[in-house]
């Protein structure tokens, strides 16, 4: 890769340029749902009137989804900003490996199927349920389920994890319902046994990420691997029930549950069986395929060591290999800011709390782990608390925001970026009094973090990866007006991410440089990149998205 070139009329401030990524903060479309509108956010509100501004397209084909039906995430998001491109990102990826048919002839799949056909073992799928898009899709689902029938797999068996997420809150019964049919028209003529094995909440099993809390993936195992855990005969039955025990939960919090027949687990993965992971994302699809996959494993007691065939939709993590083996080659992001940063000697820190320390380390250096030059970038990681977040909205905003402050007035890393994880951690509980509380947290500490920046006479980007806690409230799809719950007479909240734009904040307190607003036509996250770099007197390079802001002189 070429290296970057000085700008030839800025050479950036005397203080770092610090991109703060508010996590699921976006522009509303409308005032009834928008907790960031109905929040006190002084400091946004300043910088709104203050400051370079304008708004960002965060989902769809912005951020390399297939439509702009599709909202944006964490993951894709951070790549974006990352990478200063749009690149073709996981749901994409599969949609066009199944439609060309390269994911069944590919060596992976075909190994699987022959497993399974010649020791007449199970084929298992562990995934997320849901059309939703961000981690998964059940039409991947059904179409290997299809394929697997015509290649002669008997025996398939389905591990549910339930959403409500990135889909309504209570929407489970639409998939599983829709799933459960499917299967009955491969089974009918009594050829093959296809069936949903177990199941349970995404926040409750098995989707741990960043290592948060190993007993997730624990119960997972139990559940899925083991068949060990609380019965039912069908996952309608199970989920009716669990409701029933457990008023107002969400699906994402619904306990596990195993399918029994004839007294029997119906579908615990034993020796021979194949399995896949057909989450795309890789974020939440890493521990349990560590599980599967690793030699020493002392996380949890997995019992004997199975001998399974495994692989995942794609390969999560590039760098360490998890898992070794995947169906869909994952999306080559190269050359990153990060990377050209450390070539040109820049000092860097990315921090946040676990729950997207990834994000800000990971997925901003293109699905990369590690450093590229260990003298030159610091990681902080927060420990994040492992209590709900509807209990404790703030999470860990203040604590990074001390470390922040610290860093920029010991004036060693040039660019700081940062992820306050509260608008979209907090939003996805659907609590809208602490969703409030979360986007003041943030405000607050924006505020911190400005006074810093000025001091130091550093330039500050305030902006967000995608939209959440904008869009609190259910939707009818053709009126757009609110769903009214019948019980409560309240509004059916919306725990998904939204389509809405971000907004972002370009602050220069102390007048280092003169800044104007680039004219282009609908930007989106990916143009923030060529922004830093601008800011910092560098020429992006040429194929990154043009930047935001032109700077005539310094």
């Amino acid at each position: 890769m070429e290296p970057l070139k000085k700008s030839g009329n800025y050479q950036g401030p005397k203080g770092p340029v610090v991109l703060a990524i508010l996590d699921g903060i976006g522009v509303g479309k409308y005032e009834d749902g928008d907790i960031v509108r109905k929040a006190s956010t002084p400091t946004l509100d300043w910088l709104a009137g203050n400051c370079i501004t304008t708004r960002l397209k965060a989902h769809g084909t912005a951020v390399g989804m297939p439509s702009d039906a599709d909202m944006g995430n964490s993951e894709i998001g951070h790549n974006a900003i990352g990478c200063g491109r749009v690149f073709a990102q996981g749901a994409s990826l599969v949609n066009n490996a199944i439609a060309d048919g390269s994911l069944f002839n590919g060596s992976v799949w075909r190994e699987l199927i022959e497993n399974v056909v010649s020791h007449n073992s199970r084929l298992h799928f562990i995934g997320l349920l849901s059309n939703g898009n961000v981690h998964s899709h059940i039409d991947h689902l059904e179409a290997m389920l299809a394929e697997a029938k015509k290649a002669g797999v008997k025996i398939a068996c389905a591990h549910t994890l339930l959403d409500g997420r990135d889909v309504p809150p209570t929407s489970a019964l639409e998939y599983v319902n829709r799933l459960e049919n499917f299967l009955a028209a491969l089974n009918e003529n009594g050829k093959v046994d296809y069936a949903i094995a177990s199941g349970g909440g995404r926040m409750k099993i098995t989707m741990d990420r960043y290592q948060a809390n190993w007993k997730m993936v624990e119960s997972g195992w139990k559940t899925h691997v083991l068949g060990d855990g609380r019965t039912f005969e069908n996952a309608n039955a199970a989920i009716g029930c669990l409701r029933e025990e457990n008023p107002g939960v969400l699906d994402q919090d619904l306990p596990p549950f195993v399918i029994s027949r004839n007294g029997k687990p119906l579908g615990p993965i034993t020796e021979n069986d194949s399995v896949i992971f057909f989450n795309f994302r890789g974020d939440r699809a890493i521990e349990m395929s560590m599980a599967f996959e690793n030699e020493e494993f002392n996380h949890f007691d997995r019992g004997p060591r199975l001998n399974v065939k495994y692989a995942g939709m794609m390969q999560y993590d590039g760098d360490a290999l998890i898992p070794k083996n995947y169906l869909v080659d994952p999306p080559g992001i190269d050359r990153t800011i990060g990377e050209y940063l450390a070539k040109a000697g820049v000092k860097q820190l990315a921090i946040s709390e676990t729950q997207k320390f990834g994000h800000v380390t990971y997925f901003f250096n293109g699905n990369r782990s590690g450093k590229f030059d260990e003298s030159l970038e610091t990681y902080i990681e927060v420990p994040s608390d492992q209590v709900p977040f509807e209990e404790r909205p703030w999470m860990k905003a203040a604590e990074i925001t001390d470390e922040v402050v610290k860093a920029i007035q010991g004036g060693e890393h040039k660019f700081i970026r940062l992820n306050f994880a509260n608008g979209d951690m907090v939003g996805h509980t659907g609590v809208t009094d602490a969703v409030q509380i979360a986007v003041e947290t943030v405000d607050l500490c924006v505020a911190r973090l400005l006074k810093a920046v000025k001091k130091a006479k550093g330039i500050m980007i305030v902006t967000a990866d995608h939209g959440n806690s904008d869009d609190m409230y259910q939707r009818n799809k053709k009126s757009n007006e609110i769903v009214i719950n019948e019980e409560t007479g309240k509004p059916n909240t919306k725990t998904a991410h939204s389509l809405n734009p971000v907004p972002v904040y370009i602050c220069d307190p102390s007048g280092s440089a003169k800044m104007r607003l680039s004219d282009l036509e609908d930007p989106g996250i990916s143009n923030l990149t060529a922004t830093c770099l601008k800011l910092l007197g560098f020429e992006p390079p040429g194929d990154y998205k043009p930047s935001l802001i032109e700077v005539d002189r310094y």
